[in-house]
């Protein structure tokens, strides 16, 4: 009998080749095991790990009355403890889920007449985020946990202050379960089937990393807090925190929008304005060569802060001649206002702006309105500001801070970003400056 040795030697080349594959396969998922990677095949696999036994999920809430850009800082506290977690030794906390809080119910919102609650991926890059910290949407919660008709957490600890804290100036770390000091109707997220019997009260002073001893000692599995804004940062302005902030990327659609709108009425675009960033964030290097857009970008923060901090809010008087007077210095003529004033303070704005110069302002369409409510156009405007080749904001808006943030990843020169519109034309204090750190 003849035998094709041109075959037999294929047939054993594919063999070896099949075999070479399979084992870097193996090799593969055992590195990814070894180093706590998630690795997922399909997404009915991730879905599947998500259900694991060892899975645990924190949840999360912020007093109600508390803003967009202010629950934007208490997502920071709390997904730098899920990463501090997810590196844990403690196979009690490494398993920990950070889920995120859907946006409902904001007070400030205006374009909500019918509130819903509103995924994070809506507003941010929600792979961006999970690859800092183990983060799931509301959602992927519910299907982790197979019970989407009904869910009962099983403990409930609402944060609260010492109440000795500002009596005694004893401010060291420290957490007491309490009586709750404070009546609670708590509403879960908004959501109607979702329950819980196991509620206290915890007394709180320390960063948001120190409630991992909390959750070692917990045996529950899902476990909320609320008033989650008690707990303070774990180092403000460190590496973790900018690695955290700078992950903290926006939907892709809210930026196109605002790179359509810079394009078209500014004169604008990342490659004229030096604010081209890596696809991913990890892959950011410090630098300081940013440019910016022809125009400068201020921000006006009015409605509340002209009753709660008159002593602070300058005149529309103050605004128009600070405006110009900074145009003129930098030899601009366009300047983007960003601002909840009435149309009423806002014509009056343009009015006095000397002719010589232009005032433009972002206004949504209806679909912009309805599908991505007041927090993609803050968004959209905020993205506005963080390219202008300078910036004006509000003192102590946490509207403006995020401004500031957004353009110390993108690299501007210090003097162009930490500015603030003075009650007085004399001068003021202006903003703490917070350096990106690598």
């Amino acid at each position: 009998m003849q035998i094709d040795h041109n075959l037999t030697n294929m047939s054993t080349d594919v063999y070896k080749h099949k075999y070479s594959i399979s084992i870097y396969l193996v090799l593969f998922l055992l590195i990814s095991c070894l180093c706590d990677e998630e690795v997922c095949l399909s997404d009915s696999q991730c879905a599947q790990d998500l259900s694991t036994t060892k899975n645990r999920f924190l949840l999360y809430d912020v007093n109600p009355p508390e803003g967009f850009n202010l629950r934007r800082d208490v997502y920071m506290r709390f997904a730098i403890l899920a990463h501090k977690l997810k590196l844990s030794k403690n196979e009690k906390l490494k398993h920990f889920r950070l889920v995120l809080p859907p946006w409902s119910h904001l007070y400030h919102w205006t374009y909500n007449p019918n509130p819903e609650q509103m995924p994070w991926g809506l507003f941010f890059d929600l792979e961006s985020l999970k690859s800092f910290a183990p983060v799931i949407e509301m959602h992927e919660f519910f299907n982790a946990i197979d019970r989407k008709y009904s869910v009962v957490i099983d403990e409930v600890y609402i944060l609260q202050h010492f109440k000795d804290m500002f009596e005694t100036g004893n401010f060291e770390d420290r957490m007491k379960i309490e009586e709750c000091r404070a009546k609670s109707h708590l509403i879960y997220f908004f959501y109607n089937n979702i329950t819980s019997k196991n509620v206290k009260c915890l007394s709180y002073h320390g960063p948001a990393t120190k409630l991992s001893e909390l959750l070692d000692k917990s045996p529950a599995k899902i476990i909320l807090l609320h008033h989650a804004e008690v707990a303070l940062h774990h180092m403000f302005g460190d590496k973790l925190y900018w690695q955290c902030r700078r992950s903290m990327r926006f939907n892709k659609e809210l930026r196109s929008i605002a790179a359509d709108f810079r394009q078209q009425f500014l004169n604008s675009s990342d490659d004229l304005d030096g604010t081209i960033l890596p696809n991913r964030w990890q892959d950011e290097k410090p630098h300081r060569n940013a440019v910016g857009g022809p125009y400068l970008g201020v921000h006006l923060r009015r409605k509340d802060f002209l009753t709660g901090r008159a002593n602070q809010v300058p005149s529309v008087e103050n605004i128009v001649q600070q405006i110009s007077e900074k145009l003129k210095k930098l030899s601009l003529s366009t300047v983007f206002v960003a601002t909840d004033a009435s149309d009423e303070e806002y014509g009056d704005i343009i009015r006095k702006i000397p002719p010589e110069y232009k005032t433009i302002r972002y206004t949504p369409s209806e679909k912009v309105k309805t599908k991505y409510k007041d927090g993609g156009i803050a968004i959209i405007e905020q993205i506005i500001c963080s390219h202008a080749r300078h910036f004006i904001g509000t003192q102590e808006s946490t509207f403006s801070f995020r401004i500031q943030e957004e353009r110390e990843i993108f690299g501007f020169p210090i003097k162009s970003t930490f500015n603030s519109f003075c009650r007085e034309h004399n001068g003021c204090p202006q903003p703490s400056v917070w350096k990106i750190v690598y």
